[in-house]
């Protein structure tokens, strides 16, 4: 009642905006001249790449074919993603194609379909089995006039296959260019087999302790803007929110476990027609269980005989195998449901587990055309595995490696479970006919098998009575209550959010650093609409609104917004604290150990003396301390028995003395390695030149407006 009065009071107010929202629609709409689509909006583009436009139409054509060519799996946000990196690749490289003078002839179209799964389609093929390109040719007039859907997506495969065969010449053009000299493929030789032993000293910067480290915010700051480029961020947001799950409550629990009780037992139902009470048969001695459970039943009547490895839930595997015909088990808690079983049949041995090794030979059922042998020599061949196979010392599975011509050859010839029927005829009736660990031999259409029987299980029949448990009316009422009651005392109390929150024993969960783009929200899963609010102008920092979800409501506060571009020193901190205390502390380190020798060094830091060997340029770590680029470099520019000054490492100030160095045997030739050196650049091409090209171009990214 007081959140009615609270919108009794509120009356005029709501009429208010309302009409200036109506107002504004009907301005909007004389601007845009009727469309919707705002004549004076800026960025009206999708986006723009260089100065050059993607339309927000064709960019949703694209994005809608596309999505009719996904899975179920993949959200429209995903989608849209992926046909934006598609198609800022082909606007970036397509720049340089231009520039270049890089075209695709049609001629190279069709060498290029011909490494696609259009050349797979024997629609597509001629009499002999090849790839026809005037038969796909006709298929494509035909789309354009019968079929727009397949034509529209041929367009759009078109246009990659040109994309990519553009692609591949402008990098091969670039990767004809990539080489490495023998003096290089040298280098590369001795960084990888140039050896050094050490002996060292390490001060970890752990010894002393953060807290007398004092780094201000001028030299937080003075470091982010030595380093823009490190330092630079999306724009983003934080939120937190209060989650209220539209859940069962224990009462809508009981209930539930109530009305499946009572469906056990023998009821009473007036008739209308006959206007007399009629006898109606629990689920405890029903007689037609389908019918009983099409009725009363969440979980339809399961048929099938299973064995008890799958039963479900299989905690109760053990005591459901256990039960009596028509005896029951439950009601029991199993998920969202409450249940109760009902045994219906059993088999004894009903499900059996077997090995064979199959002996084929030409002409019998899916035999590998490979197979040359005649039936009889198969026969002789299987009569001689079948005398093998029954020595006490014989490994079953290792014979079926060996000699099985089946595909369960790999996995010992084990062919698992299976019920009465699965297999064919006799093969089933000699597994079903004999004892466990029997060996013998069967003839089939595939060819003779020696069998061994591994293993037999009882399976049964079980009824399942089901029923959802679910919240109530009463409960989804309450729950509205309550989030309505939060939402306005957020909004409107004195209180803040988290305080709030914690008064009412509300958990307050944050989401920090949210992207424009970003759909999925650790605790709600898929929510675009809260992105799309945050991030939306008119939404502050503190702002509160609720958003109805699929089971539930979620009352989300902004607590901060990050804007694009160089962080503040703030934000900054955390990343560049440690830098600078590292930095200081090293300084400390180096001031107060200056001239020590490394015994000195070691015993007044109270830190051992370690050995270090076979280290190399190209592998720059050290057992114990961890990769230090700078102190392994050191080592190798010093003589041997050389000692060297300090060093500001990674993880400590270090003092090195060079123990030995071995220099790597000289080669003949160092072609090898510069061919090696050659094709490991050549395969970083592709991504390492569009990355670049794509740092370099200008990208102004409206997305986020339309999606």
């Amino acid at each position: 009642m007081a959140i009615l009065g609270n919108i009794r009071k509120r009356t005029t107010v709501l009429i208010l905006i309302i009409g200036l929202a109506l107002f504004a629609f009907v301005i909007s709409q004389a601007i845009d001249g009727g469309t919707g689509s705002g004549t004076f909006k800026t960025g009206s583009a999708l986006a723009e790449i260089n100065g050059d436009e993607i339309s927000v139409e064709d960019f949703r054509r694209k994005v809608e074919v596309a999505s009719r060519n996904v899975g179920p799996g993949s959200s429209s946000l995903q989608t849209m993603n992926q046909v934006w990196d598609r198609e800022l690749r082909n606007k970036i490289l397509g720049q340089q194609f231009e520039d270049l003078g890089i075209d695709i002839e049609k001629d190279q179209i069709i060498n290029f379909l011909k490494f696609t799964p259009y050349a797979q389609n024997p629609e597509f093929q001629n009499e002999n089995g090849v790839f026809d390109e005037y038969i796909f040719r006709e298929a494509v007039l035909d789309w354009s006039v019968n079929d727009p859907t397949q034509y529209a997506f041929w367009l759009q495969t078109e246009e990659a296959i040109i994309e990519q065969a553009k692609a591949q010449t402008y990098f091969n053009l670039i990767k004809a260019g990539v080489g490495a000299t023998l003096k290089e493929g040298e280098l590369d030789y001795k960084l990888a087999n140039d050896k050094v032993d050490i002996q060292y000293v390490r001060v970890p910067y752990t010894s002393i302790p953060d807290s007398t480290i004092v780094v201000t915010k001028k030299e937080i700051a003075d470091y982010i803007n030595a380093h823009e480029d490190e330092y630079t961020q999306e724009a983003s947001r934080d939120i937190q929110f209060v989650y209220f799950n539209e859940k069962p409550s224990l009462s809508d629990e009981t209930a539930v476990k109530d009305e499946i009780t009572k469906l056990l037992n023998d009821g009473i139902r007036y008739n209308e027609d006959t206007e007399e009470n009629d006898s109606i048969l629990g689920f405890r001695n029903t007689k037609d269980v389908a019918e009983f459970l099409d009725l009363n039943s969440d979980i339809k009547f399961d048929t099938i005989y299973k064995a008890k490895r799958n039963i479900t839930p299989t905690i109760l595997a053990d005591t459901l195998m256990t039960l009596d015909i028509n005896e029951m088990y439950g009601p029991y808690r199993d998920g969202d449901y409450f249940k109760v079983f009902r045994m219906m049949g059993k088999k004894p041995n009903g499900s059996a587990k077997a090995s064979h090794i199959l002996v084929t030979y030409a002409g019998a059922e899916r035999a590998n055309p490979d197979i040359t042998r005649t039936k009889e020599e198969a026969e002789k061949i299987a009569g001689e595995l079948l005398i093998e196979a029954r020595k006490a010392d014989a490994v079953f599975t290792e014979l079926a490696r060996e000699n099985s011509d089946g595909p369960s050859a790999p996995r010992g010839g084990d062919l698992g479970y299976f019920t009465e029927g699965e297999m064919t005829a006799k093969f089933n009736d000699f597994v079903f006919g004999n004892p466990v660990e029997h060996i013998g031999l069967v003839e089939t259409d595939f060819g003779f098998h020696i069998v061994r029987v591994d293993d037999k299980q009882d399976i049964v029949q079980i009824a399942t009575l089901a029923r959802e448990v679910e919240a109530s009316e009463e409960t989804v009422n309450s729950l509205f209550t309550e989030a309505t009651k939060f939402e306005m005392g957020a909004i409107d109390g004195d209180q803040q959010f988290t305080d709030l929150a914690k008064e009412s024993e509300y958990l307050v969960r944050p989401v920090n650093k949210i992207k424009a783009l970003d759909e999925n929200l650790p605790g709600l899963s898929s929510q675009r609409n809260i992105v799309q609010w945050a991030f939306n102008s008119d939404t502050e920092i503190g702002a509160i609104k609720r958003f109805n979800i699929n089971d539930g409501y979620a009352i989300v506060q902004v607590t901060r917004k990050y804007k694009k571009g160089l962080m503040s020193t703030e934000e900054a901190s955390a990343r560049v604290l440690p830098i600078l205390r590292k930095k200081r502390k090293a300084a400390q380190i180096m001031s107060l150990n200056n001239s020590k020798s490394m015994q000195t060094l070691a015993s007044e830091n109270n830190v051992t003396q370690s050995s270090a060997s076979a280290i190399t340029m190209k592998s720059p770590t050290i057992p114990g301390a961890g990769r230090e680029p700078l102190v392994i470099g050191t080592a190798f520019s010093l003589n041997e028995g050389e000692t060297s000054q300090l060093i500001e490492g990674e993880t400590g100030v270090f003092m090195i003395s060079v123990t030995k160095k071995e220099e790597a045997a000289k080669l003949d030739n160092y072609s090898t390695y510069a061919n090696t050196l050659k094709t490991s650049t050549a395969s970083k091409v592709n991504t390492a030149v569009y990355n670049a090209l794509k740092e370099a171009s200008k990208i102004e990214d409206n997305r986020a407006t339309f999606y």
